[in-house]
């Protein structure tokens, strides 16, 4: 939990609401967590259901956030496959993951790491 903390202080805020990373039980402390985060999609479906282009294909991997352009409309977050979008409800606008790896360094089970994505792979 540690890692949506850190997520969320990148806006200057505390607790978990804009957080762009969200960690889940698998069912019980026998199964684990799950970590739903963006993976930085080839040709992601979220930029390609954006009618006003606020989301853009990130070189490298994974869609930059336009605030000005973004309409509020909920199309990305309903296409992405990952369920990975968060909603922002004060601004009614997605919550995307940056790529600034600040969640990493607060995994205190070194489960999370952001590394460059070889093109194709």
């Amino acid at each position: 939990m540690e890692c949506m903390f850190a997520c969320s202080r990148r806006v200057g805020r505390g607790g978990f609401d804009k957080s762009a990373i969200f960690v889940r039980s698998a069912g019980g402390m026998e199964h684990g967590f799950v970590i739903v985060v963006c993976r930085a999609c080839e040709n992601p479906p979220c930029a390609k259901v954006c009618p006003t282009d606020a989301l853009r294909e990130r070189e490298g991997g994974g869609v930059i956030l336009d605030e000005d352009k973004c309409i509020g409309c909920g199309n990305c977050a309903e296409a992405c496959i990952m369920g990975a979008i968060f909603w922002d409800d004060e601004k009614n606008k997605p919550i995307v993951c940056k790529y600034c790896g600040n969640c990493t360094n607060y995994c205190v089970h070194d489960v999370i790491s952001l590394v460059e994505a070889e093109a194709g792979a």
